[in-house]
């Protein structure tokens, strides 16, 4: 039997987390207006982000499942609440966001633990994301320059997934490995699921 080779679904999905997220970061350290970030949150850090979200779930990736589909809904939760605040309805205040925050603080503890069995480009990512949380939650809750920092570190966070979207294109097009991703901080034992023969392939459990 033909196998027909996919695209892999999380070159669209880092592409949006990353370049939606380095566009708020350009707004909350001053250089731009809201606009652009609230339209690419709607269509490609929201919308694009949750349809490579849905192609991972056919996939059968859990990690990028939940990471892509939550990150993309997170898009466009806060673009609404821009949208709700500007036209006065429901609107949302800088403590009602620290707490909208810190609910995503907490999920993205979960994903980071999760992605120290990735590579280390992931929990690199991960890892910079969930500290620019905790930096937006003590901004909001605290004292605002804390926004501030958040923005110039969640700079580093957004090229640090664009760089596994580029390690992705990159690699597959050269045929080796041109931007390296790391081994796992935790190592896991692959087992096959105790449904299947003893001679069935394992390869397609392994992680590159």
């Amino acid at each position: 039997m033909t196998l027909t080779k996919q695209g892999n679904p999380a070159v669209v999905g880092l592409a949006g987390f990353g370049l939606t997220t380095l566009l708020l970061q350009f707004h909350n350290i001053g250089l731009m207006g809201l606009g652009p970030v609230v339209s690419m949150g709607f269509i490609f850090g929201g919308l694009a982000q949750m349809i490579a979200g849905f192609q991972e779930q056919r996939m059968g990736n859990n990690f990028g499942y939940s990471a892509f589909v939550a990150y993309g809904a997170f898009w466009i939760g806060l673009g609404i609440i821009w949208l709700l605040n500007n036209f006065g309805v429901y609107k949302s205040s800088t403590t009602d966001v620290g707490f909208f925050m810190l609910a995503w603080t907490l999920y993205t503890v979960i994903m980071f633990i999760a992605s120290l069995r990735v590579h280390k480009a992931m929990a690199f990512t991960f890892g910079t994301l969930l500290l620019g949380f905790i930096l937006l939650v003590l901004g909001h809750f605290g004292n605002p320059v804390f926004n501030v920092v958040a923005g110039y570190e969640l700079i580093v966070c957004a090229l640090g997934a664009w760089y596994m979207m580029a390690g992705i294109i990159i690699n597959d097009l050269a045929g080796k490995t041109v931007l390296k991703m790391g081994s796992p901080l935790i190592s896991a034992e692959i087992h096959p699921p105790v449904d299947l023969p003893t001679n069935f392939s394992q390869s397609k459990y392994m992680t590159s």
